[in-house]
């Protein structure tokens, strides 16, 4: 059984056990959160939701918070002495799948 949920403003296929990065939750390491924005169930039966399947929940454990490897944001305009550098690291959640409720 899959399920594609919505977290982040991304949406994702997970399965039962799957471990996967999203972006960052509020939650501790050990901690359970729930996704109940779940867009559609797969397996012996489908459900498609409007634009939610009703009921469906995906649980899952929180297994680390970290940050990205960094990037380098280079603003330049040619001829103007115009040069930003920026870097930035983005925050993620790393969860792992517990159980699919449809």
């Amino acid at each position: 059984m899959y399920a594609i949920i919505e977290t982040g403003g991304k949406q994702i296929k997970v399965e039962a056990g799957q471990a996967i990065y999203v972006e960052k939750l509020a939650g501790e390491q050990g901690e359970t959160v729930t996704f109940d924005k779940v867009l559609f169930v797969g397996g012996d039966s489908v459900k498609v939701g409007v634009p939610f399947v009703e009921g469906a929940t995906v649980t899952a454990k929180v297994e680390k918070q970290g940050r990205a490897k960094k990037i380098t944001v280079f603003k330049y305009k040619a001829k103007k002495n115009y040069r930003r550098k920026q870097g930035h690291r983005q925050p993620y959640t790393k969860v792992v799948i517990d159980a699919i409720n449809a």
